[in-house]
């Protein structure tokens, strides 16, 4: 039996964050305008802890300057506002990255809105999901953008496709399901309360797990010759998807790790350097 295909995001993310690099030192030269980053960690969460340094490093591969704030778990939603608005206020940041999750006792959601949308560089203010939905120019939610990229890179022709999306998370799962109908793609999102999850994932020509739950998706859910894209990423290394069995099944499937994460990052620092490059144009025509 022929085995699936490795869509290999590691290779792709790379290429991306080389030319990304170039596009900043050229920006740079041009205007002397560097590029900068805010991440923004509330708490000390380990996993947060360690994906903040990650981008941090990723950034400096990328000529990008990374500007951490650091705030205690204790921090108050007005608190965190507080902080968001003064770097969506600062011309020297162009891209504003709120690490999360950030506590039970923080409103989520009023800290996204609080970055201004010209800064939403992951794509997670409710500006950025109306672009994606309606198709106009803006920031895409970072996972769903990197996996877009990976289907393209792939070759996958999405037009008149079944998509099946596991997961309906407001920065994965719905978004990826906007911008797949926009390639013209026929979109079912099921989540934790869909009835009979495996025939609802059997239909389909493209697999989307976006659910968090390890190993949830085995090989006979998965249509044979199918797309499979695994975004989940749990304890172990391990993904939402039965890789063993369903690269028996799948015609193209992503790996954990090497698969979808490094397009994430990819596509962070990409859309970091488009908007100091909006950022120096609104300077120049100034």
């Amino acid at each position: 039996m022929t085995q699936a295909r490795l869509m290999d995001g590691t290779a792709l993310a790379r290429r991306i964050v080389e030319d990304t690099a170039r596009r900043a030192a050229e920006l740079t030269a041009r205007t002397g305008v560097v590029p900068c980053l805010a991440t923004v960690l509330v708490g000390e969460d380990p996993a947060s802890v360690t994906y903040v340094r990650m981008k941090q490093n990723r950034c400096r591969k990328a000529g990008i300057t990374s500007r951490h704030v650091a705030l205690p778990a204790s921090t108050s939603t007005a608190e965190l506002v507080g902080t968001l608005r003064e770097l969506s206020a600062d011309p020297t940041v162009h891209g504003i990255l709120l690490q999360h999750p950030v506590g039970d006792h923080v409103d989520e959601r009023a800290a996204f809105e609080a970055i201004a949308p010209e800064k939403d560089v992951d794509g997670v203010t409710f500006a950025s999901f109306a672009t994606m939905s309606f198709g106009l120019p803006g920031f895409v939610s970072c996972t769903p953008g990197g996996i877009l990229r990976l289907l393209d890179e792939y070759g996958v022709e999405l037009a008149g496709k079944r998509a099946v999306v596991v997961g309906r998370s407001a920065i994965l799962g719905k978004p990826v399901g906007m911008l797949l109908l926009a390639r013209d793609a026929t979109v079912t999102y099921c989540h934790s309360r869909t009835r009979d999850l495996s025939a609802a994932v059997r239909e389909a020509d493209i697999v989307v797990a976006a659910v968090g739950r390890p190993r949830l998706l085995r090989g006979q859910d998965i249509k044979p010759g199918a797309v499979v894209i695994d975004a989940g990423y749990n304890a172990g290394n391990v993904g939402d998807v039965d890789f063993d069995s369903a690269v028996e099944r799948a015609s193209l499937i992503t790996p954990v790790p090497g698969g979808v994460g490094p397009m994430t990052i990819a596509t962070l620092l990409e859309q970091t350097v488009t908007a100091a490059e909006a950022a120096a144009q609104g300077l120049a025509a100034a």
